[in-house]
């Protein structure tokens, strides 16, 4: 992602936090409260394994998810990691957290891709793929924004993509936009939180 785009982006989500009131019966996430957001409410993909998947789907767990493309160098492994980090540190509980992976790059992020990219990290982990059409729609949903940067060659292309996860309670509710850089340590007390009916 590029510094400018970054910095827009965390600009923007600074905005976002200055927007909202103090309630003393909300949750005090460590990352941003998205709860009520008019946005990122469905999410209709196919999974690594070929089957068509919505947030339905996942209905009773702690959902993380995140747009990215398996060939990032820096932003992508480390949230995966950082999820995964997470789901262990959580011991039984952490099988109530569901890392969703959704890919901006279906051209060159092929179902098999995505399973052994995936399963490096945490073989419970979900990629989400779909056509350039459905992958722009699944983003505007999410308000992510992504763009393809020319490489030396057409196919070492890199992406531009926001750098954030979207943190869903056991409802299947928006609730939480973790930046990425935080940490594993902040992600984990929010869905700690989510786990525990906040």
């Amino acid at each position: 992602m590029s510094t400018r785009r970054f910095a827009l982006a965390a600009l923007a989500a600074l905005a976002l936090a200055g927007c909202q009131k103090a309630d003393p019966d909300r949750p005090a996430f460590k990352g941003i409260d998205l709860t009520g957001a008019e946005y990122a409410r469905g999410l209709n993909l196919t999974d690594q394994d070929g089957r068509a998947r919505s947030l339905a789907d996942f209905k009773g767990k702690v959902l993380v998810v995140f747009f990215g493309y398996t060939q990032c160098p820096d932003v992508c492994p480390t949230t995966m990691a950082e999820v995964a980090e997470v789901k262990r540190s959580l011991g039984a509980d952490g099988d109530k957290v569901q890392g969703i992976f959704v890919t901006i790059d279906p051209e060159r992020d092929t179902a098999a891709l995505l399973k052994a990219y995936l399963a490096s990290f945490d073989p419970s982990f979900v990629g989400l793929r779909g056509s350039e059409e459905q992958t722009q729609a699944a983003a505007k949903e999410f308000k992510v924004f992504f763009a393809k940067v020319p490489g030396k060659t057409p196919e070492t292309y890199t992406m531009d993509h926001t750098a954030a996860s979207f943190i869903f309670d056991t409802e299947g509710r928006v609730r939480v936009y973790a930046r990425y850089g935080a940490g594993a340590q902040p992600l984990a007390d929010d869905i700690k939180l989510l786990l525990a009916g906040k």
